[in-house]
């Protein structure tokens, strides 16, 4: 029976370089190595640890951005053309812990309009 689930809020910039952001591409795969480690610890005491990366996610930190990332909408990187929004990571967040979820454990699943997609 699970005992609690820990939620990692981590970025698509695990995977993803961005040269003048460096230091946050490092820590958000950080973020990625602490979901697994913490999994496998923890799995033996019922606690599942899990990880959201959000692609482009409309908020006051993007707003900065936001010609970048209209621009990549309009270029069509993201295959689901629209800017990615709090309640879509929330949503997420909910399905992860509920007890819909219950044979899993250290993983992720991307929030990014399809931006994880490799492409040619």
């Amino acid at each position: 029976m699970k005992q609690g689930t820990i939620i990692n809020v981590g970025s698509c910039s695990a995977e993803v370089t961005s040269t003048s952001r460096g230091e946050y591409c490092v820590s958000k795969a950080g973020v990625a190595m602490l979901t697994q480690l913490f999994a496998d610890r923890l799995a033996s005491e019922n606690i599942l640890v899990h990880e959201v990366r959000p692609g482009v996610i409309a908020t006051d930190m993007t707003t900065a951005v936001k010609g970048k990332y209209d621009k990549l909408l309009d270029d069509g990187v993201f295959p689901i053309k629209r800017w990615g929004t709090p309640e879509d990571v929330a949503n997420m967040v909910s399905v992860f812990c509920s007890d819909k979820v219950l044979y899993t454990t250290g993983n992720y699943i991307d929030v990014d309009g399809g931006f994880h997609i490799k492409r040619l």
